[in-house]
């Protein structure tokens, strides 16, 4: 997430929204929040067994956590295209989004 505030100026540039989501309760996304001066909205207390067979995202219910998930969304809420970890490797960083929506927009008619 540091890598996306750290780059949030990009994606406001590009009129592009940043959210996270969080199985953490209130408290503990706050303490994220604060920790990493995020300025874009996290979500909190989302149901992690729930988003996972909704989305088919990697859930570890042993430590009962998401693996991250990236989602890029097109404008109507489409997904234009998604990240599944299953383990430290594998997300969306910052620079890879950017330059993906600047390649998707020169895509798009």
């Amino acid at each position: 997430m540091a890598d996306f505030e750290k780059n949030i100026g990009e994606f406001t540039k590009r009129t592009v929204t940043v959210v996270g989501l969080s199985v953490d309760p209130l408290e503990e996304a706050r303490k994220t929040v604060e920790r990493g001066r995020l300025t874009f909205p996290i979500g909190y207390g989302v149901d992690g067994p729930a988003f996972a067979s909704q989305t088919g995202a990697f859930y570890d219910a042993t430590r009962g956590y998401l693996q991250a998930t990236g989602f890029l969304l097109e404008p109507g809420g489409v997904v234009a295209q998604a990240v599944y970890s299953t383990g430290p490797v594998g997300r969306y960083v910052a620079a890879d989004v950017i330059g993906l929506i600047d390649y998707l927009s020169k895509k798009r008619p």
